[in-house]
Formats: C-alpha cells, structure tokens, sequence
C-alpha cells in the first residue's frame, strides 16, 4: 500500500539533498533557489551541496546523509534532489528508509534520481514525482510548461487527470490496443537496467512500466530490454508508457541508418508483449517535462493514445 505526503503550501520549504553529481557552478544552484524565493517559498539546502568528491557531491553516506536529514526535518515539505547525472546508486545501502517511511513528502527528481524513486518506493511504499531537479529551475533551457506541471504536481490533493501532450510536438505513437488501469512505476531504462540483481530491483509484475532514456543509441537500448526480459523482469506487466527517447535514434549516432530505430527496438521487445502502449509523452529529457507521480493508479489508452492519473498522489494538509 502506498504513502503519500502533504500538498506544498504557500510559503512551505523544499529541501535540498544533492545525491549525485557535484555541482558546476555555484549560480547553478543559486538560480533555483532564487526560482522558489522569489514565488514565496524557503529552501534549505544539504550539507554536502556545495562538496565536491571528483565528479560527485561527497562521499555516499554524506550523500545518503543529506536525503535522510531532509526527510527527517520538520521544517522541510518537499524533497527536491540538486542535480542528477550520476551516483545516486552509491547512496543506497547507506539510507535509512524507516526515517522516509516515518515523515512521508513529495519526492521529486529525475533521470539518476531513478534509483531512488526505485528504492524509496520498494522500501517504504511512498508515492514520488519523477520530476525537475533543482538546477533545472531558472535555467534558460527549462520551459514554463515544466515549471506550471510541477508546481500543479505538488499542490493538488486531487488526481492529476490526463497528462498533457508536449505543446511543440501533438504526435503520440501506440503500439497494441487496449486500454488497463494499474499502477506506474519505472524511471530511466539505463538506471533501471543497473538495479538489477541488487536488492532495488524494480518489480513490474501486474504494474504500468514507464521508461525514457537520453543518448542510448538504438543497440544499447536493445541491450537494456533484452537484460530486462531474459530477466523475466517484463513477464506479466500490464502496460508500457514510454516517454521521451532524446538523441537515441540512428541518426544521432549515425550518417546513414545502418542500425534499427528505437521504434524498430520497441517493435521487437515492447509490441510481442502485447499490452497497451503508448510511446512520446514530455516525461524525460526533452524539452518539455511532465511532474508525473510514480506509485499510483493511472489508466492507459491505447486506442485514444492517453495517459490518466486516477489516483492524488498528495494528501491535502
């Protein structure tokens, strides 16, 4: 059974773990800060934000430290990661999940962060938000469209309903037919793949598998769900939700397509499986991101090529 946290209230304070990669700049994290100051909220960063240990922010008990202690203080609504990138696996053995379990918050971050929306959930049960970083806050890259979603994502006690389109790019592909309701789980296909055999391995028995990636080339996407299915890791899912593949196609590796398309890839590993699937919502590395919870009820249609969020993902306060 899943938990949840408490909707973001005005004036309510995000808390700042940085579990993976070091930071480049100082004004990478002061910008988002500066993001949430200036709309009427506090941050509190971790003690290892600003450490640096070769390319990752410390050693992974500090790193595992700061999530922890962002849990754990009462001040602190939301769990934001600072950056992603690499490293947040380390962290792991080191997390003490009863203290997540014991002061359940919204929880968001994305790509790296995959391993912990994996563990978290395995662990304690509690529903997170795959979602913006603090470094993708005020930079000049991220779109209004991803700053409305997750701010929509972490104040509503009430279900998210359908998930938009990307508004620069209306196409959805499907593959099968068919429409099922069950719960979502996954994250990025690279960070998933790295999980198993270890204790965090992602279960998608009976579950909607979302997944995404970002410069995999077609052959290593193929290598990623061909470890998954002799696995048996895809026997029994109930859906696909695959979410934005960005540069993973032939022609950013390639001048000519002496390989297979990532829809070849999905044609050959997803479609036999038979489920509903939909392939191109913004949730991933595109320009546009989604604030989608993972750990809660949604409704895949294939046929209409619509994903819904059925279930709050926040308790009001």
């Amino acid at each position: 059974m899943s938990i949840k946290g408490k909707t973001l209230e005005p004036g309510g304070t995000i808390g700042v773990p940085s579990p993976a990669w070091s930071y480049g700049s100082r004004s990478e994290i002061l910008r988002g800060v500066e993001w949430w100051e200036t709309r009427g909220y506090k941050v509190k960063l971790a003690d290892n934000v600003y450490t640096r240990r070769g390319y990752v922010a410390g050693s992974p008990e500090e790193r595992a430290r700061g999530i922890v202690e962002m849990f754990a203080d009462p001040e602190v609504d939301v769990v934001q990661c600072a950056d992603a990138g690499f490293g947040s696996a380390h962290t792991l053995p080191h997390i003490d999940f009863d203290v997540i379990a014991a002061n359940p918050k919204a929880f968001m971050g994305y790509s790296d962060t995959t391993a912990l929306h994996a563990a978290i959930y395995k662990e304690t049960g509690l529903v997170t938000f795959y979602g913006p970083l603090l470094t993708s806050m005020n930079h000049p890259e991220t779109k209004e469209f991803t700053e409305k979603s997750m701010l929509s994502a972490l104040t509503s006690d009430a279900p998210l309903g359908e998930m938009p389109r990307d508004p620069e790019n209306n196409y959805l592909h499907s593959f099968n037919s068919g429409k099922v309701s069950g719960e979502m789980v996954g994250g990025c296909l690279w960070l998933l793949t790295h999980l198993i055999g270890t204790p965090w391995q992602i279960d998608l028995r009976d579950k909607i598998f979302f997944f995404e990636d970002v410069s995999e080339p077609p052959w290593q996407i193929d290598t990623q769900l061909t470890q998954m299915a002799q696995a048996g890791m895809l026997d029994g899912i109930a859906g696909v939700v695959i979410g934005e593949m960005e540069a993973c196609d032939w022609r950013e590796w390639h001048d000519w397509p002496q390989v297979l398309s990532v829809e070849d890839i999905f044609e050959l590993y997803i479609e036999p499986l038979g489920v509903p699937t939909i392939y191109g919502l913004p949730m991933g590395h595109g320009k546009q991101l989604l604030s989608t919870p993972l750990g809660v009820e949604v409704t895949l249609d294939a046929d209409a090529r619509t994903l819904t969020i059925d279930e709050a993902a926040l308790n009001g306060r």
